[in-house]
């Protein structure tokens, strides 16, 4: 057999990356709507001990969708856990009676994509597998408001003023890393940017990229699976032309930058008063992602929540059962040393 035919008996793996709250499981389900009869299995990474993803895919409703097709790993970083949890998984898929046309990984959104492409080299999956091409979401209207990016000439000012200031930023470093190792970047939430501002961010990202990466601009992840799906990169063999800041490390990296827990949340008076007390939360201890669910009193529906600093978007998703608890649990993610007493006392109260 020749090397293309070997290359196209491959499983197609197609890997979502992008900082957190980019829109990367918006993304998902916009691809699996559009799947036109394609057999696709989803693989969701979390940071944190519960899956919120998962669980918001499984209740997509769409045809074709079912639980067997999305498994979710909650026990850390798949860079990080590649022998105890990425192999087992994937091999699972390769070994199905009916394997999947395609693979879709979505990585945490603190994940660095290169050490999971190595992974692609381990022999138990290499000759049944290929990344067809690593996607990163970028959030346009945050990358706008320099939340994860840093302003080079102001770094450079105030190194010159004081060489000892320590400018490491472990959240620009993950953007980052996630842009270098992308074959296809998608600025997501171009509606909530001017013209201007998405040519700046459009601008900023080529700067920061030094290979030629198409960039499309999405509205709520809206992007044709054709698009996504089928950019043949083999990206497991260009591990070269996508450097890492952690290159000199191995590749390796730790997340003792930030942390994530999990907190009950009772039910709610109303809808309005929760998200208000979200965003001064938000803002009074810097978090950067919450992400849940919460019942609301006389509702029947549970109030599903995502949250970007204080950018939040929520709606009821599904119906709670009549005999379920009227309780909900709210993942929050943010850099070490969160107060989490105080986060979790004002969250408490309904």
């Amino acid at each position: 057999m020749n090397t293309s035919a070997t290359a196209r008996a491959k499983v197609p793996v197609t890997v979502i990356t992008g900082f957190l709250g980019a829109g990367k499981t918006t993304l998902l389900r916009h691809v699996l709507a559009n799947a036109r009869g394609r057999r696709i299995a989803i693989v969701v990474n979390e940071f944190g001990t519960l899956g919120i993803d998962g669980d918001t895919l499984r209740a997509c409703g769409i045809e074709g969708c079912g639980d067997e097709d999305i498994v979710e790993l909650t026990n850390g970083c798949l860079c990080c856990t590649v022998a105890d949890d990425f192999l087992p998984t994937m091999e699972a898929l390769l070994d199905r009676a009916t394997p999947p046309d395609h693979i879709v990984i979505e990585t945490s959104g603190l994940a660095l994509p290169k050490p999971l492409l190595k992974a692609f080299g381990w022999p138990t999956i290499r000759t049944r597998m290929t990344v067809d091409g690593v996607v990163t979401v970028v959030d346009g209207p945050a990358v706008a408001d320099g939340r994860f990016a840093d302003d080079p000439a102001e770094v450079a000012r105030q190194q010159a003023a004081d060489p000892s200031l320590d400018h490491d930023n472990p959240l620009a470093e993950v953007y980052e890393d996630q842009l270098l190792c992308a074959d296809l970047i998608v600025l997501n939430k171009a509606d909530l940017l001017t013209p201007a501002q998405a040519d700046a961010v459009e601008a900023a990202i080529r700067a920061e990229v030094p290979r030629a990466v198409k960039i499309v601009r999405a509205t709520d992840g809206q992007v044709d699976p054709t698009i996504l799906l089928g950019l043949d990169a083999a990206a497991e063999d260009d591990l070269a032309a996508r450097p890492s800041h952690h290159d000199a490390e191995g590749g390796e990296h730790e997340h003792d930058d930030f942390e994530s827990f999990v907190l009950p949340i009772p039910e709610q008076d109303s809808v309005e008063g929760f998200i208000n007390r979200l965003k001064a939360l938000a803002e009074q201890h810097d978090i950067l992602r919450m992400k849940g669910y919460a019942c609301v009193r006389g509702k029947p529906m549970r109030l599903a929540v995502q949250g970007v600093g204080s950018r939040f978007r929520h709606q009821f998703d599904q119906p709670v059962a009549t005999d379920a608890p009227r309780t909900g649990d709210l993942v929050v993610i943010g850099c070490k040393g969160m107060d989490q007493a105080a986060i979790a006392a004002a969250l408490a109260q309904a």
